[in-house]
């Protein structure tokens, strides 16, 4: 099928409006969330906006006949190069099926087209009485398909879970233009949890067009609390004598000095500026547990030197100290041109030495690193600020990247907490992985999609094809076993 031809049967399926094919049009799509230099940029044949699943599974079944892969998309915010077509093909993003089909307040579920934007889905439901827990910094944009695909985690993931926590089932398009609905309403049915399998495969198993998600009962009371402290090492100490008091906040965030430069002038939360970090911790259920743990956290954090502790119970000052935080990565352009934001988890008791690590590393490569963490789970995010423009800077800025995920892994962390691997970090997953590690995850993929047309070259390294990784487990198995070829 030449490329006119195609057009043309995609357009009679999505019109006019639902296709895009122009260069000019292709450009808005050749990046996601990421570019800063980690992720390659590639150009997709043709973009498709469908409105409806069986579209989606019309798009999947040309796009078969021509012989090209489908990478779906969301809003386009992901920071790992998802959504990124590094094998050419055909884009589907979903972001015109928007409608929140059905909100059911008695067993507090709503079914949701994937385009459906993860704030907007709260703001529908809490008059309801009830929430959608998982809440990424780019909640505002990100969408609920995406969230799945990542299976994004965000500041109250620490108490409530990440998104694989909030899902109950799935509709999904497959490779092969089928249609099928993963999971069950209740809590633990029977057979293999192929919803859990599909949240967090990053656009690999098939392509969600609706999501039956978990709703969470909005709390009777919710108190934000900043702490401020002359440097991260008291405020990672805090964190620590937090948790170890049996204390599991709804959120407990930290930033550094670096980033309350940038936020605070911009958004006027109430930062302290001269503050080396500040916590902020979010606590909520009944009105008398909020205020007992609220004077238990400040006494906890005063015992670790904090300089001053705020309490917000009223919602505008709650949302004041959020938007902040939240806004953060949008504040570093006072900084810097430019930023590369790094997603990796380090166990909490080694919060302090990896900030000191971070900290050296900035000085042996000569960038700034701004610190923004998860800190409740581990969670870190460096945003290493440089000038894509000045030689050498994008270099030095990979290279204190992929030091700091040596360091993290080395005190037994993650390479991702919340954005996925993608093609990011692909080259980092024989890392922690092994031959067989990888086979096993190939094989998984295969079941859901052997022609391995769908969102292609992500996750698995670069020279590690499906094929190559099952050649490498069948000599480390020959290895192990002292099998030798005849």
């Amino acid at each position: 099928m030449d490329r006119s031809a195609l057009i043309d049967r995609l357009i009679a399926v999505c019109g006019e409006r639902g296709v895009f094919h122009t260069r000019s049009d292709l450009m808005v799509y050749e990046y996601d969330g990421s570019v800063d230099g980690s992720v390659e940029t590639a150009l997709p044949v043709a973009v498709t906006l469908p409105t409806s699943t069986e579209q989606v599974a019309e798009i999947v079944r040309i796009a078969n006949l021509a012989g090209l892969p489908v990478t779906p998309r969301g809003a386009g915010t992901g920071l790992s190069g998802g959504a990124v077509t590094q094998d050419g093909g055909i884009i589907i993003a979903l972001t015109r099926m928007d409608r929140i089909i059905e909100i059911d307040r008695e067993d507090r579920t709503a079914l949701v087209e994937p385009g459906v934007i993860n704030l907007e889905l709260s703001e529908t439901t809490t008059p309801l009485g009830m929430f959608f827990a998982p809440d990424p910094s780019s909640q505002r944009a990100c969408t609920v398909g995406g969230n799945v695909a990542e299976n994004s985690g965000g500041p109250h993931c620490l108490k409530y879970g990440v998104t694989s926590n909030h899902i109950l089932g799935l509709e999904v398009v497959l490779p092969n233009g089928d249609v099928v609905w993963t999971g069950s309403t209740p809590a633990g049915a029977p057979g293999y949890d192929l919803t859990g399998a599909i949240v967090g495969s990053e656009g690999m198993f098939g392509i969600v067009t609706k999501a039956l998600v978990r709703l969470t009962p909005n709390p009777q009371s919710t108190l934000v609390q900043l702490a401020a402290f002359p440097d991260l090492d008291t405020a990672s100490t805090a964190v620590s004598r937090i948790i170890a008091a049996g204390i599991l906040p709804a959120s407990l965030e930290m930033m550094d000095n670096l980033t309350i430069q940038a936020v605070e002038p911009a958004y006027h939360a109430g930062y302290p500026m001269d503050a080396g970090g500040v916590l902020l911790v979010e606590t909520d259920g009944l009105i008398e547990e909020v205020a007992a743990l609220g004077e238990e956290i400040t006494a906890i954090c005063k015992n670790s030197y904090a300089t001053e502790v705020r309490s917000a119970t009223e919602k505008a000052q709650r949302d004041l100290l959020w938007k902040g935080r939240k806004m953060a990565l949008a504040a570093m352009g006072r900084l810097s041109p430019n930023y590369y934001l790094h997603d990796t988890v380090v166990p909490r008791s080694q919060l302090p030495a990896t900030v000191a690590r971070v900290r050296e590393i900035g000085d042996e490569f000569g960038i700034e690193i701004a610190n923004v963490f998860h800190a409740g789970d581990g969670n870190l995010h460096p945003l290493m600020l440089f000038d894509r423009h000045k030689p050498g800077d994008v270099e030095r800025v990979l290279g204190a990247g992929k030091e700091i995920i040596n360091w993290c892994v080395s005190v037994g962390g993650a390479l991702s907490g919340e954005h996925g691997i993608g093609t990011e970090k692909r080259g980092y997953m024989t890392m922690v992985y092994t031959g067989e590690d990888l086979a096993a995850m190939a094989g998984l993929r295969n079941a859901f999609d052997p022609g391995g047309r769908l969102n292609p070259g992500k996750v698995f390294p670069k020279g590690y094809s499906c094929g190559e990784v099952r050649a490498l487990r069948a000599q480390a198995i020959a290895q192990k076993h002292d099998i030798h070829p005849v």
